[in-house]
């Protein structure tokens, strides 16, 4: 149901305290507008070059590159943008690299039928976490994954109505106030920290590979994983050696492709510890020891 408020400077206080709070627990926030929008207009919206900027001229106005949890800075942001009503929490950051999970309701679907289906099919159990209720009805789950894992948003590739919010996208937090009303934590989940992503579902969040490495032999089949992160670009290596570590773990020759994927991942340019650390994370997510 739509909401007017007859005191917005109240509802912007609101909004800002809630944000503050937020980025108590790690969390950058960046105000948002009642349209869920961010709320800080773009200083170049008026620049016919188009050139791209994310905030590299040290202004506001760069959406979810704004993000912060720095107070001070939080407060100005919100001074720069006194019509906001609500906070936007960016994904994929340190401490907790949150995923979100967007469960709609308004594409007329089941989206929570959808996601057991899926859990159901692939073994995997949603945790108990940070569950904020939408003003249509839906839910966002909070969730956390590997620092060295890229996930990308997406919507509706997992499942009709599910969205996912990961790098470089933003969930609107609990207590902002939009033009269709106010989102909620779910009781029992406010004080709850986000949970691990579980790790068959994270697999399924992964942009799958263009041409899968497949064949008979487990020998080729390591070379075809080898060769899938050398044609890694820069932006997608770590998500490419964390893909293909998983498969070799799941295939019973992780151990024996340490060493080629660790050679393989400093080709494209990643250092060897921060390859031996996405490997190791893929080992642990697949329940292997590093």
């Amino acid at each position: 149901m739509a909401t007017t408020d007859r005191h917005p400077r109240q509802a912007t206080t609101l909004a800002l305290a809630h944000a503050l709070s937020a980025a108590e627990r790690g969390l950058a926030v960046i105000p948002l507008s009642r349209t869920k929008l961010p709320a800080v207009r773009s200083p170049h919206r008026d620049d016919p070059s188009g050139t791209p900027c994310h905030g590299e001229c040290g202004g506001f106005g760069h959406g979810v590159h704004d993000a912060t949890t720095d107070p001070a800075r939080i407060r100005e942001l919100f001074a720069a943008a006194p019509w906001a009503t609500g906070y936007g929490i960016a994904c994929g950051l340190p401490p907790h690299y949150l995923i979100g999970v967007d469960l709609d309701t308004k594409s007329g679907t089941d989206s929570s039928a959808a996601l057991r289906e899926l859990a159901l099919r692939h073994l995997f159990t949603i945790p108990a976490t940070v569950v904020v209720l939408t003003p249509s009805g839906g839910r966002h789950l909070w969730l956390t994954g590997p620092r060295d894992v890229v996930v990308p948003n997406s919507a509706g590739r997992l499942a009709p109505g599910i969205d996912i919010r990961g790098a470089g996208g933003y969930l609107v937090g609990p207590g902002s106030r939009t033009d269709h009303g106010v989102y909620t934590t779910a009781p029992g989940t406010a004080h709850l920290p986000p949970a691990p992503c579980p790790p068959a579902l994270l697999r399924l969040l992964l942009p799958p590979p263009r041409t899968s490495p497949r064949s008979s032999g487990a020998g080729d089949h390591g070379q075809g994983l080898v060769q899938f992160v050398l044609a890694a670009h820069e932006g997608q290596r770590n998500t490419r050696l964390f893909w293909a570590a998983c498969r070799a773990y799941e295939n019973g020759i992780g151990p024996t492709l340490v060493a080629p994927l660790v050679e393989a991942a400093r080709a494209t340019g990643l250092t060897e510890r921060e390859a031996r650390a996405t490997i190791a994370s893929a080992a642990r997510m697949t329940g292997h020891r590093p």
